[in-house]
This record gives C-alpha cells, sequence and structure tokens, in this order.
C-alpha cells in the first residue's frame, strides 16, 4: 500500500495541474481572508470616520464589518438607519413624493418604535411585510472609536482572533478546495480504468485493500500537502497580525479548523471517486456529480422570518461560515453531519474493496 501511496502522491507532484490549483486556491483565499487580518483597534475617531465614509451603497452597509469602523447596533439605531433606508424606498416605489416618505420615517421615530412594531406600522400602512429586511441590513451601524473598540474586545473575551479567522479561513479554503479537488482527483483513477491497464490490474498479487487505500491515500496526501501549506501560510499571517494589534492567538486553531470542517469532505470526494471509478471503469462520471452537490451544499434556504440565507444543509460536502466576522456561528448539525461524511466515506471505500475484488482475474 505504501508503494501506491508513494506513486500517486509522485505522480501529483509532477502533474503541473496541481500547482496551477494551488496558486488560484493560496490567491482566492487570500483575497477572501486578508480583510479580516486587518483588524484593530482604533486609535482616533477621524480613523473611525475616515472609514465609515468609504462605505457609500446600501449593498456596502449590509456587508460592512469592524474594519470598516462598524459595530453591533442597539435597536434604536437599527430602527434609525433602517428607517432612512426604507424612506428612500417609499419614495421610489410606493408614489410618495421625498416630503411625504420623510414623514413616515419621523413618525416612526417619534414614536419610539422597536423593530417588531416598526415591521407592524409598516405592513398595516403599506400591505406589504417585508420591512424586517431592511432592518437586518443596519444590525451593524457607523460607530464610535469607543464602541467599536469595545465590541472587539467583547468579542475577543468570548473565543481568540485567530479562532475567527481560522473559522473564515476553513470557510474559504473548504469551498476552494472542494471544486479543486473534484478535478484532481479525477486523475487518481484515469490511467488505471483504461481497458488494457484495468484488466492487467487485477492480475497482479496486491490485495483489492492494499489498492484501494492505497489510491484513496494518495489522493488524501495531496489533499493534505495543499492544506498543510494554506494552514502554514494563514496561520503565520495570524499570528504576526494579532500579536502586532495585540489581539489573543492561537496558531493551533487553524489545524482544528481544518480538521473539523474540512477534512471529512475531502474524503467524502475521495471516496465518491474511488467507488464511481471502479461502478463506470471511468472516474469522469462522478465530476458532475460533485460539482452538483457542492453546488447543493452552498445554496441558502429560506428561514421562519421569511430570509434568504445560508444555514448548512444534510448531506454538505461544505462548511460554510458566511457573514461578519465576529458573528459567525457553525450552522445547525454541522458536527452530526461531519461525522456521517466520515462514516459514509469508509462505507464507499469498503463497497470499493468489493467490487475490486468481485472484478478481479485469476
Amino acid at each position: 500500500m505504501k508503494v501506491i501511496v508513494k506513486r500517486e502522491f509522485m505522480n501529483y507532484i509532477r502533474n503541473p495541474v496541481l500547482w496551477i490549483a494551488f496558486i488560484v486556491i493560496l490567491w482566492g483565499v487570500y483575497q477572501e481572508v486578508s480583510p479580516y487580518l486587518q483588524i484593530r483597534y482604533f486609535q482616533s475617531e477621524e480613523e473611525v470616520t475616515e472609514q465609515t465614509s468609504r462605505i457609500k451603497t446600501f449593498e456596502d452597509i449590509s456587508d460592512a464589518d469592524v474594519m470598516q469602523g462598524y459595530a453591533r447596533a442597539t435597536e434604536e439605531q437599527t430602527v434609525f438607519y433602517g428607517m432612512k433606508s426604507i424612506q428612500e424606498v417609499l419614495a421610489e416605489s410606493f408614489d410618495l413624493t421625498k416630503e411625504e416618505a420623510a414623514q413616515v420615517t419621523a413618525d416612526v421615530l417619534d414614536k419610539n418604535l422597536n423593530i417588531e412594531e416598526s415591521c407592524d406600522y409598516l405592513e398595516e400602512k403599506f400591505g406589504y411585510s417585508g420591512w424586517d429586511f431592511y432592518f437586518k441590513n443596519y444590525d451593524y451601524c457607523p460607530g464610535t472609536m469607543e464602541s467599536v473598540n469595545g465590541f472587539i474586545r467583547e468579542k475577543l473575551d468570548e473565543h481568540p482572533f485567530s479562532w475567527y479567522i481560522a473559522m473564515k479561513f476553513a470557510d474559504f479554503a473548504g469551498l476552494y478546495m472542494g471544486f479543486a479537488a473534484a478535478v484532481l482527483l479525477a486523475f487518481l483513477f484515469i490511467r488505471d480504468t483504461k481497458k488494457d491497464t484495468y484488466e492487467l490490474l487485477h492480475t497482479k498479487p496486491v490485495s483489492a485493500c492494499s489498492y484501494i487505500l492505497g489510491k484513496a491515500g494518495g489522493g488524501m496526501a495531496v489533499i493534505l500537502l495543499i492544506l498543510a501549506v494554506l494552514n502554514l501560510v494563514f496561520g503565520v499571517l495570524c499570528v504576526i497580525q494579532g500579536n502586532k494589534a495585540g489581539f489573543p492567538v492561537s496558531f493551533l486553531d487553524f489545524p482544528k479548523a481544518t480538521l473539523l470542517y474540512i477534512m471529512p469532505n475531502m474524503l467524502m470526494i475521495v471516496s465518491v471517486y474511488s467507488v464511481m471509478a471502479l461502478i463506470f471503469r471511468n472516474p469522469l462520471p462522478a465530476a458532475p456529480f460533485l460539482f452538483l452537490h457542492m453546488i447543493y451544499s452552498n445554496m441558502g434556504t429560506t428561514g421562519p422570518d421569511g430570509s434568504y440565507d445560508y444555514t448548512g444543509r444534510f448531506l454538505a460536502i461544505m462548511v460554510r461560515f458566511p457573514g461578519r466576522l465576529f458573528e459567525i456561528t457553525p450552522p445547525p448539525m454541522w458536527m452530526m453531519n461531519q461525522i456521517f461524511l466520515a462514516v459514509a466515506s469508509v462505507i464507499l471505500l469498503v463497497c470499493s474493496v468489493n467490487i475490486w475484488k468481485r472484478r478481479r482475474y485469476y
């Protein structure tokens, strides 16, 4: 088995597709994670104002985070900023003049209504029930130096800075690695499933278990190599930036996140390729299945409040952590799903071994 693992690993090392994929993954993850590495305590009100003034559009506001000088809003602030946005909608889509829309906003603010009461008031007045969307996008608002720094300290009391960055790293590394693995692992069986090679391999004195585990081990070794380099790069960057900002950090948060949120997914992809390559005597039918499965894994769902968001899906082969850095929470039942993927991967590998045995020539 060790010989097969080593052979497959060296075949990948010599394959230029691996290095192209690695560069794309490294660059893609860096583009997504690097903005969060810039978070630090603000030193003056002018610095906060400079950052918040760069946020111009509604879409930017809904994505603004602490590095842009935004912090968790009070309910009064959420109502204020939400109503300012709703005021524009009323003028544009409900045939109100700007003065009439401004009067609606003034009425809500003068009555000191909370979010739920504001939604009820607007629904009763205009017959539309989707107003909570606008308030939800203002759960963060422009802060002061004191409020933003206080919010950062509060969140760092719950988890070290590296924990949050590791979650974002697992989010985007898992995304890029999933699609990269769906391409790279197609090479794992593609030579061996050619007709002459496939029949010849079944005449060799190598056991089915050694062959299947060797092939899967070779594929996982390459995945581990890429993930090890990614962990090293982003773990070191996080420790350097965290120490510079005076934040608590631990390099071990990165391998922990990788082990929990990425490795079961990679093992599942390897196992799917193994069993489908032997069923069809060609690994390529697994590729469209895996791509569709990853699209399914990234789809959002409509929650009880009618909002559309990512919540995690049963049998998903990706674990995502969308949203603002300090609001990260693992999706529901993620641990059960990851355990299921690991168990299912073992079952698929056992099935692969049995398929190989049934087609052996003596």
